[in-house]
């Protein structure tokens, strides 16, 4: 059975990489995809190749879009609308490393632009597909996080701040949209062999410090973590299998998340895969 069959989905950012990977395995578990971004050479590639790989009946379509622009983003959820009728599914992908280096030192508008396009492209999104989500009353909304969300990054300041930021959303909406059945969760997809490793490694050591540098050379090695994998994730989250499950940050390489529906009243009523503040009593520490 198709996993997606005749759900409506809009992926950001899936020219290439991830949300390439994503947008494929949609098509492939028979849903209708609207893919986008802003290279026009780099989506028409990506646009024919998804095309033929489409289940008869199916539809995939294209539309540039630079997701830091709330203009282009409103006409994109517009178009997707009004090719597919329906639309179930929201996957923000689109995103950029940013500056790398103290933060200090690096431009002030490269910081302020690696949020327009991370942070303020998934609000764009997710702002002017609600409506349509609350109409039909039922959705999912898939926000991809990234390294530093959960964890400091350091020289990676402005990518780890947006990434967190978020995944704070994430939670905020599916509290906000958990009555009108829309769930909306965080994906980390892992140490990903990407454009981002190899802008990572051209910093190099100066930059990022000599155990950041060595990190990224033996992921390049080793090949990273599975593209695959987090797309199926994405799928899994999309389905109609995941109903439910909402306000999560979970890992694709890490989590139990094919059988995590079998834990959907545990975790339904509990912290697990949340950001929170650690109290010295998490840690049977007594300082009182």
């Amino acid at each position: 059975m198709l996993k997606l069959a005749d759900r409506g989905a809009i992926v950001t950012g899936a020219s290439a990489g991830l949300g390439y990977a994503i947008a494929r395995a949609f098509v492939t578990e028979g849903a209708n995809v609207v893919i986008c971004g802003r290279s026009p050479g780099s989506l028409q590639e990506a646009y024919t190749s998804l095309s033929a790989l489409a289940l008869p009946g199916r539809q995939v379509r294209m539309h540039g879009c630079d997701v830091a622009s709330e203009a282009q983003v409103n006409h994109l959820i517009g178009f997707a609308v009004e090719q597919l009728g329906e639309v179930q599914i929201l996957v923000n992908n689109a995103g950029v490393q940013g500056p790398i280096g103290n933060t200090e030192d690096v431009s002030l508008e490269a910081w302020r632009h690696t949020f327009e396009i991370n942070l303020y492209g998934t609000l764009f999104a997710c702002r002017a597909l609600i409506p349509h989500l609350r109409s039909q009353g039922y959705g999912k909304i898939l926000n991809l996080s990234g390294g530093g969300a959960a964890s400091p990054r350091p020289f990676f300041s402005a990518y780890a701040a947006s990434k967190a930021a978020v995944v704070r959303l994430t939670e905020n909406l599916a509290e906000e949209l958990r009555v009108a059945h829309i769930d909306v969760n965080a994906v980390a997809p892992g140490a990903l062999n990407t454009q981002m490793l190899e802008q990572t490694l051209a910093a190099g050591p100066g930059l990022i410090g000599e155990g950041q540098f060595m990190q990224a050379a033996k992921q390049k090695e080793n090949g990273g973590s599975s593209l695959d994998r987090a797309a199926s994730l994405c799928v899994y989250l999309a389905s109609a299998a995941a109903d439910g499950i909402t306000g999560r940050l979970i890992s694709a390489p890490w989590d139990p998340w094919p059988t995590l529906h079998e834990h959907a009243a545990e975790l339904g009523s509990s912290d697990i895969y949340t950001l929170r503040r650690i109290v010295p009593a998490d840690r049977a520490k007594q300082w009182n």
